[in-house]
């Protein structure tokens, strides 16, 4: 079998036959290099190519890794630093040269305008993998990695971290995905090295992005993008407490920020029994980093030196019972964010499967044109308004109210995977940690006040409408604006993204919608929707990309068919401009706020109002749905974001 190496290509294993790709026709190439022959694809690395599994020829067929660099970025700035972080990391393998736990370089090169990298391939198992198989068998209280094991791991791992850090380089990305037990020898492997950088370079991260991955990277280089020694010995003892527990540092960092590492035992099962182990691991995870091993022969030292028994005795004498240890776990859950971010990931997933099967996403947008294509004013129908009587609401309580000191919060939106969301006031777009709830960056740029915005699918582009009648595009990855779209006559009220990524709709004070279409990378303007009589506030698609609903100061909210462009039909029932609406991610539920100070929920199939909730002091600007649609998060012009539970 041949591989194709267009990382696009959706299938591409063809015959060895085959000189063209049958899936996708580019020329296949049999060597790269006349020396390595593509075997399979081991990952894609989204927009950024992929990571094949290779035959050495030279070398008897012995296998290796191609890793390719072929970036879909938008700026010049994205593309220049991920070649440059790319060709970093095979200087820095062939600056470590060749060591036993550390795969080789093989080559570096380019080659039909992509770039390679070919190392040594560990036959092996990752420690996430060998997690997971031992969960399978474990009962409720099991230690799914014994004391002893986790020793041996740091005894095979800091000796490693010794030798690269003395050769000037930080590894900055280790955690269970990069630690292979190799079949041969059962020993550990440290690998993927594309994050590490130099110990006398300081990497300062754009806004919103930070290499290394949450909860398993210390707060100096999630926060301040810079690492060193002591950063890699954090994440190695955050690996460590990962097999101990089976339980994520990203979970607990998502629901409890850095606090989880200061009560790292309270998530055991058991105190532990071995007392070096407890003050290496106890001092590999301080947060602050002068309070941590600052060299891996710190860590080592320790592990090996004999305890005195007054101290075993004084430290065992502290440990809580096996049963304190579990009230105190679940005494530390958080209500609110914890349920919107434990199934953050399912909606990930879910916009990851639809971005993968329409094979677009604005990260694949290279120029964008505002344009007519001939359709700008699809039919319209003339539709009777329907009066809904109330029915009787259900309950809903206040869960939690968020100070934000801002002048108002007039648009809210939520990352696909949970992690971060973003709010508007006046000009400025504000980026939240929702583990933390505090503000962790801030996009300016618009000359007017920001009224709305929008992530797409990946969560790595931002759209931001405003008052300055255009639409912006940021790259959260590297923190800065990559697009305007501009069609608008008059103030750009509000936008809204479909779950593919493929379709944007926006609404302005000119009493229209417009609507964007992605046609081969580039945002083309597609249509102009009419038919409310005043400024047309917010805008929303559904989950299925069939229908369009629009909310207007009109008092109205309409629904329309997104492919045709009709109104299906127009629903009243709030007293003053509706100023906000959501729509639920099964579809089923559209939710819209209302200047009257409430919140009502309507049943999108029959337009009919089911519940109301009035518990606002003033205008609700903003609202959205958590990602399993029980959860309702507003905005409000009393400075407040609340999060509305269901009762049980």
């Amino acid at each position: 079998m041949i591989c194709c190496l267009n990382p696009d290509c959706p299938n591409p294993l063809n015959s060895d036959r085959n000189k063209i790709c049958e899936t996708c026709g580019t020329p296949l190439v049999l060597l790269l290099r006349n020396r390595f022959q593509v075997i399979r694809v081991l990952s894609d690395e989204g927009g950024f190519g992929r990571t094949y599994l290779a035959e050495d020829v030279d070398k008897l067929n012995e296998l290796c890794v191609i890793k390719q660099l072929a970036p879909k970025l938008p700026g010049n700035w994205a593309l220049k630093k991920a070649m440059e972080l790319f060709q970093k990391e095979a200087q820095r393998l062939q600056q470590l040269g060749e060591h036993t736990q550390i795969p080789t370089l093989l080559a570096y090169f380019e080659q039909d305008n992509y770039l390679y990298l070919v190392q040594q391939f560990i036959d092996g198992q990752n420690l996430a993998k060998e997690l997971q198989l031992r969960r399978k068998g474990a009962g409720k209280n099991s230690r799914f990695y014994s004391e002893l094991e986790v020793k041996q791991i740091l005894l095979d791992l800091l000796p490693v971290l010794k030798f690269i850090h003395e050769r000037g380089v930080i590894h900055r990305d280790i955690k269970p995905q990069n630690i292979i037990r190799r079949k041969k020898d059962r020993k550990l492997t440290l690998i993927d090295f594309g994050s590490s950088k130099q110990l006398s370079a300081r990497v300062q991260t754009k806004a919103g992005t930070s290499i290394g991955s949450h909860g398993y990277c210390p707060i100096e280089q999630i926060r301040d993008g810079v690492a060193y020694p002591a950063s890699d010995l954090f994440s190695l003892g955050a690996t460590c407490f990962h097999l101990l527990s089976g339980t994520s540092p990203f979970k607990l960092w998502t629901e409890n920020g850095y606090s989880w590492a200061n009560n790292w035992r309270e998530y055991l099962s058991y105190p532990l029994e071995d007392i070096r182990l407890e003050k290496v691991l106890d001092k590999l995870l301080k947060k602050d980093i002068q309070q941590r091993y600052a060299s891996a022969d710190q860590a080592l030292n320790d592990l090996l030196s004999k305890q005195s028994s007054a101290v075993n005795s004084e430290v065992q004498n502290q440990q809580p019972s096996p049963k304190n240890y579990a009230k105190v776990k679940y005494l530390l859950i958080p209500i609110g964010f914890m349920a919107l971010l434990g199934i953050g990931q399912l909606w990930y997933l879910q916009a990851r499967q639809f971005a993968t099967k329409y094979g677009a996403s604005v990260n694949d947008t290279e120029t964008v044109k505002t344009q007519s294509t001939g359709v700008s004013n699809l039919p319209q129908t003339n539709i009777s308004k329907i009066n809904i009587p109330k029915t009787k609401p259900e309950k809903f309580f206040l869960a939690r109210t968020i100070p934000t000191n801002l002048d108002s919060v007039s648009s809210l939106a939520i990352s696909p995977n949970g992690q971060t969301f973003a709010s508007v006031s006046n000009n400025a777009i504000a980026l939240w940690n929702t583990s933390g709830g505090k503000a962790f960056s801030t996009l300016k740029g618009h000359t007017q006040k920001v009224n709305a915005i929008a992530f797409n699918s990946d969560g790595n582009i931002l759209f931001s409408a405003s008052t300055d009648k255009t639409i912006k595009m940021w790259n959260l990855n590297v923190g800065r604006q990559i697009r305007t779209l501009g069609n608008h006559t008059d103030s750009v009220n509000t936008i809204a993204v479909s779950r593919s990524g493929t379709t944007i709709a926006s609404g302005g004070k000119d009493k229209i919608i417009k609507l964007w279409k992605l046609q081969q990378r580039e945002y083309v303007f597609l249509a102009t929707l009419k038919g409310h009589s005043s400024s047309v506030t917010s805008v929303a698609i559904s989950p299925d990309e069939k229908t369009l609903v629009s909310g207007s100061v009109d008092k109205t909210i309409k629904i329309w068919n997104l492919s045709t462009g009709k109104q299906i039909y127009t629903l009243t029932g709030h007293a003053s401009s509706v100023a906000s609406i959501a729509i639920s991610p099964d579809g089923k539920t559209l939710a819209s706020g209302s200047v009257d100070k409430t919140v009502k929920l309507w049943d999108i199939d029959n337009g009919k109002q089911i519940r109301s909730l009035d518990q606002h002091p003033k205008a609700v600007q903003s609202l959205i749905f958590s990602p399993d649609g029980k959860t309702i998060i507003t905005g409000s012009d009393d400075r407040n974001i609340r999060i509305w539970l269901p009762k049980s």
